[in-house]
């Protein structure tokens, strides 16, 4: 079969090898779409801190179950799914506590263990996630970045009828925004790229605002009028995000941060302090986000204006120099395994 490996920043290499077997626990699936997310890129440029290589990438992704290991009774050969990427200790504090998305050990498949960027995968079937039969690939490899969308919302506790400002318009924060609004607030869209906020509009989310061409508080003011906002995601990744939301949201009000940040960032922590502000990260998602993320699929999420193209595995390299050429305009790319023949 065909595997993409990574050998180091910005060299890949398709190589043939044996169809891995499933043991005892384990099932085998057939992988058929793989989505590339802004992590995958940072492995492509050699700037994820916690990245090894050799490395094969690909943690979003749906497949068809091609064959079950021992004792495992409970999936069926040829069942689309898909499944969750974290390899966990099971006796750190976190994993004691039932918290193992924020295991003391993890490692995520794609990153510090081998992905799903080959023709056939094998997996701890615990770690599996069926998926409706009518589901589309789309949907399927779609699966994991709502997962992540799912959890930072729920990180936020009762939303409904809450102002909520959404820092970022890239891919998770417009499936946040998305979501948030299905959860019933009030949610504005910021970011510095009008071709982002336009896919925004095509997914339904009504307030958008470019930071290149007001302030916050004036974009904050056209969607929420007088009442301001208390709730706020950080999805962009980018330190004037942050920076500009501690001294626009409310007293006592909650920030999440969900983007990623390649060094430290300097806060205004006097702020912080003096206005009792809440500042919560959000990492990954259980399993329980996961259901969630199925059903929001089911229930017609837009995913369609986000996706760019499709690449056969084969190509993969070309989908990384598509995006670095077009690196504000690209949304998600995807590989579709069958297309190799």
């Amino acid at each position: 079969m065909k595997q993409l490996v990574m050998l180091a920043p910005k060299h890949l290499t398709v190589r043939e090898i044996d169809v891995p077997e499933p043991k005892a626990g384990e099932v085998r699936i057939r992988v058929r779409q793989i989505g590339i997310c802004g992590s995958d890129i940072h492995v492509w440029h050699g700037t994820h801190p916690f990245t090894p290589y050799p490395v094969v990438q690909g943690h979003e992704f749906c497949g068809y179950i091609d064959q079950l290991g021992e004792g495992v009774s409970h999936l069926a050969i040829g069942e689309l799914v898909t499944a969750m990427p974290q390899i966990v200790c099971g006796h750190c504090h976190a994993c004691l506590s039932e918290q193992f998305h924020i295991c003391e050990n993890l490692k995520v498949r794609g990153f510090q263990a081998d992905g799903c960027g080959q023709e056939f995968f094998v997996t701890d079937a615990e770690r599996i996630v069926p998926l409706p039969a009518h589901f589309t690939l789309d949907q399927g490899a779609f699966m994991e970045p709502v997962a992540v969308a799912a959890h930072a919302v729920s990180r936020l506790g009762d939303i409904a009828g809450q102002n909520m400002v959404v820092m970022g318009a890239g891919t998770i924060g417009n499936l946040i925004a998305q979501v948030a609004q299905r959860m019933g607030a009030n949610v504005l869209l910021t970011d510095i790229q009008d071709a982002r906020l336009e896919r925004a509009h095509e997914c339904g989310i009504q307030h958008t605002a470019n930071m290149m061409t007001t302030s916050l508080a004036n974009a904050a003011a056209a969607a929420f009028g007088d009442a301001g906002f208390a709730l706020a995601v950080e999805a962009a990744g980018a330190p004037p995000a942050i920076q500009a939301l501690i001294p626009a949201i409310q007293k006592g009000g909650t920030i999440l941060i969900v983007g990623v940040y390649g060094r430290p960032v300097e806060l205004d922590m006097a702020r912080v302090g003096e206005h009792e502000l809440n500042v919560k990260g959000s990492m990954m998602y259980w399993r329980d986000d996961w259901l969630h993320a199925k059903d929001l699929l089911d229930q017609g999420l837009h995913i369609q204006p986000l996706i760019d193209a499709k690449y056969p595995l084969s190509e993969w390299v070309d989908a990384y120099r598509h995006i670095d050429d077009n690196p504000q305009a690209v949304m998600k790319l995807m590989v579709n395994v069958g297309m190799d023949g």
